[in-house]
């Protein structure tokens, strides 16, 4: 059966770093393939897992609202299907999906029901789905994301980001899609953030599966732009994310 684990965050709290390493932890104990899914707008998951991006789904679903963009004896449905089809970027061990974000107006509800639908069909052949979704959980919300069977939101040590993190909580509860488990993650710990925020972890209403510290060795392959998923086992992100699954696996 596969498993949904979903990572929800605000811009810059290392969500996408932590979705990453959770997929090399996957890949390194044999949970292989996975499908992975960047349902931010801000798309950058593909440049962690080191593969190439040539379609999003949001240009797929623009492109069907184009006058003439369906050929003639083609149905919306079987263009859009198609389309979906050919914006997997595939490599050994992990497939993605870029969602990306709508590029003009208008309605998504008849593309977003294919869209969902499409994901279903995909999952069954992957024992893990991991997506990294964006702030406000739109892909959650609309359900195109299924049920999740484990949702970590990943806040960075400050009061700011602990807020946002309950807020998010807040929104996932008002959702109807069906999730198990729900997380915190801190990020970008250094010493007892922990501690110090203590007051404000305790109005969230979720327990905190670990912490990712701060991490030179990611710092320095963000800046050199090269994949998070060949960092080496002794990084302390790594190892930190490897402890979060062994507590949490499902």
């Amino acid at each position: 059966m596969t498993k949904r684990i979903a990572v929800a965050g605000k811009g810059g709290t290392g969500k996408t770093t932590f979705a990453a390493l959770l997929i090399k932890n996957l890949i390194e104990d044999g949970k292989t393939p996975i499908l992975a899914v960047d349902a931010d707008a801000n798309a950058n998951l593909n440049e962690a897992l080191g593969l190439e991006v040539k379609e999003t789904i949001g240009r797929i679903l623009d492109q069907t609202k184009e006058r003439g963009a369906v050929p003639a004896g083609m149905t919306k449905e079987t263009f859009i299907q198609y389309r979906l089809n050919a914006a997997l970027s595939e490599s050994k061990d992990v497939d993605l999906l870029v969602m990306g974000g709508p590029e003009g107006p208008g309605c998504y509800c008849y593309p977003n029901d294919l869209l969902k639908k499409h994901m279903e069909d995909l999952a069954v052949n992957y024992p893990y789905v991991v997506m990294d979704n964006e702030a406000g959980l739109e892909h959650l919300s609309r359900r195109t994301a299924g049920e999740v069977d484990v949702l970590y939101i990943v806040s960075d040590a400050t009061a700011r980001g602990i807020r946002s993190a309950a807020r998010a909580h807040q929104l996932v509860r008002s959702l109807k899609t069906k999730v198990g488990q729900m997380h915190l993650v801190v990020t970008k710990t250094t010493g007892n953030e922990l501690e110090a925020l203590a007051g404000e972890i305790e109005k969230v209403g979720l327990p905190v599966a670990g912490t990712m510290p701060y991490d030179q060795k990611v710092a320095d392959y963000d800046l050199h732009g090269r994949p998070l998923v060949d960092l080496p086992g002794d990084s302390p992100a790594v190892e930190a994310v490897k402890e979060i699954w062994r507590k949490t696996e499902v």
